[in-house]
């Protein structure tokens, strides 16, 4: 077995980049994904993990293995290496190397009747986080990013989503391809937005539905608006007209699953 217990290592630094910048997790196709939970939650996603590094003062090398499943590629390291790499301060002596997944709209298989959620252009990672952890609770068919601002396997998305990144799947595009995609799948799509809207527990969504929400400070675009089946608004009596997007994507989401018996 492996040991580093230099910060210098040049692997290790290599590692320090892949939790600080988008540039190097795009070219390796590769992540780093911290504590047993989250790397559990990845490998039952099916990620495959390249190593596991892994501090011997927090874990033991057996719960490691079993943790795992028995990886190739373990790694002892010292408390210094381990701070250098932790992103967290709770991050239980496990840190993975994990292959990115391809999350092309075209790969997105999808079920007969399905329930999707569709964020366009949803910038700040603990909303995204929130948006997954709802999809998670709701068993959404898939989660869509439509014009994405960021890395979805940037460390901050990861840690707020409390490793449901893992267990929804996922897919991105540009909002020209996924209204296509939605159209030539005939599922309809409602555009939560201010204009020209309805309530939103007056809709069906019993059927092939799509759930579209857009950023708190610019909403949907114009695209999605013009082309939706039906634009809904959630009521609101207070002084503001807009909530957090996970929370309004959370109410439309749960009215579509109490719609459909569950």
């Amino acid at each position: 077995m492996k040991q580093i217990t230099s910060t210098q290592n040049p692997y290790i630094k290599s590692l320090v980049q892949l939790q600080e910048k988008a540039k190097a997790r795009k070219q390796t196709g590769t992540f780093l994904i911290e504590g047993q939970r989250e790397i559990i939650l990845a490998f039952k996603g099916g990620y495959e993990l390249d190593a596991v590094l892994f501090y011997p003062d927090l874990i033991t090398k057996e719960a490691v293995i079993q943790l795992a499943n028995n990886p190739n590629n373990l790694i002892e390291i010292n408390k210094e290496v381990f701070e250098k790499l932790a992103y967290r301060d709770t991050t239980e002596g496990i840190i993975a190397v994990a292959k990115s997944k391809n999350l092309q709209l075209s790969d997105l298989q999808i079920s007969a009747n399905p329930l999707l959620l569709i964020a366009e252009a949803p910038e700040k990672p603990g909303n995204i986080g929130a948006l997954l952890r709802t999809a998670d609770a709701a068993k959404l068919d898939a989660v869509i990013i439509a014009n994405p601002k960021g890395d979805l396997y940037n460390p901050n998305v990861v840690r707020s989503s409390v490793g449901c990144l893992f267990t929804n799947t996922i897919a991105t595009g540009t909002t020209t391809e996924i209204i296509a995609f939605l159209k030539d799948k005939k599922i309809n799509f409602y555009a939560a937005t201010l204009q020209n809207s309805v309530g939103y527990h007056t809709q069906d969504y019993t059927k092939p539905t799509a759930l579209v929400v857009g950023t708190e400070a610019t909403g949907l675009s114009k695209e999605w608006r013009d082309a939706a089946t039906q634009n809904i608004i959630i009521p609101m009596q207070g002084e503001i007209d807009s909530m957090n997007v996970s929370v309004a994507a959370a109410i439309l989401i749960f009215e579509a699953k109490r719609q459909r018996g569950f």
